[in-house]
């Protein structure tokens, strides 16, 4: 926003005085292609296939400390990292959809942490249901085990009592049926084991006699579960969701080394740990309350998507505003290549893109004018890409410290705040031109 908004002001200047506002874009698109050509020039490649751990570790933490405090950030950069690395497959999009992301009000905000597992926010509802189990084989299914009516309107006679307990156990046996064979899996897959555990995550209801009939076997069973959590539990635990009981088998369970609820007031959370090579894992995020909450989740989602970008891109910019004060310089020579008026546009933008070093500065409570004076004469000097220093105003190598931004989202920068731009520009001058024909 600062981008664009700073390029109508530079603009403005150049308008005011009479230049036309079509001279001026033109200016700006000459312009965009030249910063885009030092943009190519100045990406450092990360590592092999963006698996330099350190290097999306730098690209993870100047996004967060731009958000967080620099403890929090650098405590919750490890776990950025490792959960974008987590659900990267080969010759596949990475999806961040497969990272949980689980809110928490409880303790502070340096509590937040990565589950390497699924954490879900509901929890058993049988008081002997174990609360504890590991070395677990869980069945994620989705079929009903609750008593449901009939969806015809229909009416049964009875004589005696004995034919209406008949008529209850006909009605139930369909659902007990399903039970025994998941009790029957049970036995086949734990025996008599019981360092073996056995956990059922069912998507639709499970009624209160099931519900007993589970408990009694020492089984943890999760009704109404998310769909979400559905898909991401096979992820993260292997196995597969079932729709029917018909062709249950062992190949079907996925298997967790612990599983376990924790209730914090009114709440149940479900946690499954210690899963072999995840591909779905959870960010839990802890703070005293909600505010502390949205602000680390925020920071959180765009430090996924930084990491996410860097690999997908294998290539970062140096950050502390050493593109832009390059990109200036660069335009500013480039300018006396451009023929006629079209230059003070290309001089407009070249000012323009000044703007990130001095708000950076402005934020650091230091001198703007003295910023950019300094970070020009660094690059004069030889530097390569000089960028600014917050603590202390000088000059710095931002890949040596470790700030780093993404290539395609600077890409993308450029594209949209000059398109923006030009838009308003010229929607402006449309504006009055309609204006003086009413007149007329």
């Amino acid at each position: 926003q600062s981008t664009w908004g700073e390029l109508i002001k530079q603009a403005e200047l150049y308008v005011s005085e009479g230049l036309h506002p079509r001279i001026v874009t033109e200016g700006f698109n000459l312009a965009k292609e030249k910063c885009l050509q030092v943009l190519d020039e100045m990406r450092c490649l990360v590592g092999t296939v963006g698996t330099d751990r350190e290097q999306l570790c730098n690209v993870g933490r100047t996004s967060l400390r731009s958000k967080v405090h620099n403890v929090l950030a650098d405590s919750l950069t490890e776990s950025l990292v490792d959960a974008v690395l987590a659900i990267k497959a080969e010759n596949e999009p990475i999806d961040l959809h497969r990272v949980e992301i689980m809110e928490m009000m409880h303790k502070l905000d340096m509590d937040t942490q990565l589950v390497r597992g699924i954490v879900m926010d509901h929890g058993s509802r049988h008081p002997d249901m174990p609360k504890r189990l590991e070395n677990c084989f869980l069945l994620t299914c989705n079929v009903s085990l609750e008593y449901e009516k009939t969806e015809v309107n229909s009416s049964y006679f009875y004589k005696s009592a004995e034919e209406r307990e008949k008529l209850v156990s006909a009605e139930r046996s369909v659902i007990s049926e399903r039970c025994n064979q998941i009790i029957a899996l049970k036995k086949e897959v734990c025996g008599d084991d019981n360092t073996k555990g056995f956990v059922v995550i069912n998507q639709k209801g499970i009624d209160p006699l099931s519900l007993d009939a589970l408990a009694k076997e020492g089984i943890i069973g999760l009704r109404r579960a998310k769909r979400r959590n559905m898909e991401r539990l096979t992820l993260a635990c292997g196995g597969q969701a079932v729709n029917s009981f018909d062709d249950l088998s062992v190949s079907t369970l996925g298997h967790a080394g612990l599983v376990y609820e924790t209730v914090l007031g009114e709440d149940k959370y479900t946690f499954v740990e210690k899963c072999k090579n995840p591909a779905s894992v959870t960010l839990l995020i802890k703070g005293p309350n909600k505010h502390t909450l949205t602000q680390i989740k925020d920071a959180v989602r765009d430090g996924l998507r930084a990491v996410k970008n860097a690999i997908e891109d294998n290539a970062v910019i140096p950050g502390g505003g050493a593109f832009e004060v390059k990109a200036s310089q660069e335009l500013t020579k480039y300018k006396m290549e451009v023929q006629g008026r079209a230059k003070l546009g290309v001089q407009a933008y070249a000012d323009a893109l000044l703007i990130i070093p001095k708000v950076l500065a402005q934020n650091a409570g230091l001198d703007p004018q003295d910023a950019i004076v300094t970070l020009i004469d660094s690059l004069s000097a030889g530097e390569k890409h000089p960028g600014l220093d917050l603590k202390s105003g000088k000059s710095m190598d931002p890949i040596a410290a470790g700030i780093l931004d993404n290539y395609n989202v600077k890409r993308q920068l450029i594209h949209s705040s000059t398109v923006i731009a030009s838009n308003l520009l010229l929607v402006d001058e449309i504006m009055k031109a309609g204006m003086s024909s009413l007149k007329g």
